[in-house]
């Protein structure tokens, strides 16, 4: 995971300073067909880019409305991904359009034209350890992890279908995201490789001489400076 921190200080849910305990993660995605990390977070810290239009959420109202989530995944201005936090976590954050603003950590993936595979595959990785990386930090599982859609549903959240259309052109859904975070969760760690031990000596050659005399000679100076693994080799 490539996160970065940008928190978005002139949000008016910023300036609210309202805290919750995580007992949940919300999985947006932002159903606009711009993938750039600049169109959301801002002002350019030299890895977004420069938003052309500056209507990133670092602002009181963001077009016009009362929204803001803990963090943005998406595209660098060189191409790569990234995860942008743009609240504390313990943040109250305004994405749920309901009671999950009081429980649910919520975080948006930049949507593209929803049909390039590349791109999908490394923003869905990139959302999957973004939510092992919260379940470590909050003591969470992947039952704890849901769709904006699937808020609705259980009546915590606003009618929004992210981001199940977009997981579908891909042949994902969030039981296929749960699981592929509980994969990570419950693997046990690697065990470490033993250092290995070798007995290898280093012999050195001086010289060849002609004269034995001579060679005998620099044998005993080799020796005398401590360096007994030295040899002469007679031909």
């Amino acid at each position: 995971m490539n996160l970065q921190k940008l928190i978005l200080v002139n949000n008016e849910c910023y300036k609210a300073g309202k805290t919750i305990v995580p007992k949940g993660i919300m999985v947006h995605s932002t159903g606009a067909n711009n993938p750039n990390l600049k169109r959301y977070v801002g002002p350019d810290d030299g890895l977004l880019g420069k938003n052309q239009y500056n209507n990133h959420w670092n602002q009181p109202c963001p077009d016009g409305r009362r929204t803001c989530v803990h963090a943005f995944i998406g595209k660098l201005a060189d191409g790569s991904i990234a995860t942008y936090q743009t609240l504390p976590w313990n943040h109250r954050g305004w994405h749920a359009g309901g009671k999950a603003n009081d429980t649910h950590i919520g975080f948006e993936i930049c949507e593209d034209n929803l049909r390039n595979t590349s791109y999908f595959n490394k923003v869905y990785n990139e959302a999957v350890e973004l939510c092992i990386h919260l379940c470590k930090t909050y003591n969470l599982t992947e039952k704890n992890i849901i769709g904006h859609y699937e808020g609705y549903k259980l009546g915590i959240a606003s009618n929004h279908g992210d981001p199940r259309n977009w997981f579908l052109t891909h042949q994902k859904s969030m039981d296929t995201f749960r699981a592929d975070v509980k994969k990570a969760l419950t693997s046990p760690p690697l065990s470490p490789t033993p250092p290995q031990t070798t007995n290898k000596l280093y012999k050195v050659q001086v010289g060849a001489y002609s004269v034995k005399a001579n060679a005998d000679a620099m044998l005993k100076k080799v020796k005398a400076a401590g360096f007994t693994d030295a040899f002469i080799k007679y031909d």
